[in-house]
C-alpha cells in the first residue's frame, strides 16, 4: 500500500517525496499548507455568503413590510 503523503502526482505521473530533493520536499509542504487554506478559505466564503444572503432578504422583507403597513395606514 501506498502512503499518499510519500508520492506526489504531478501531470499524471507519480513521484516518489523518497526521490525529491530537500526544496522540492519544501515546495510540496508549501502547496499542500495553500491547499488547506483555500479550502478554509472557501469554507469560510460559503458561510459568509450564507449570512449575507439571509440578512439581505431579511432587509428586504423588513422594508417590504413597513411599506405595506404604512399604505395600510394612509388607506384605512
Amino acid at each position: 500500500m501506498t502512503d499518499e503523503k510519500n508520492v506526489v502526482s504531478i501531470n499524471g505521473e507519480e513521484y516518489s517525496r523518497e526521490d525529491m530533493s530537500d526544496q522540492q520536499n519544501y515546495i510540496v509542504e508549501q502547496c499542500r499548507d495553500l491547499q488547506a487554506k483555500r479550502q478554509q478559505a472557501q469554507f469560510q466564503v460559503d458561510q459568509l455568503t450564507g449570512a449575507l444572503d439571509f440578512f439581505t432578504k431579511s432587509l428586504i422583507e423588513s422594508v417590504s413590510d413597513a411599506s405595506k403597513e404604512e399604505t395600510d395606514a394612509a388607506v384605512g
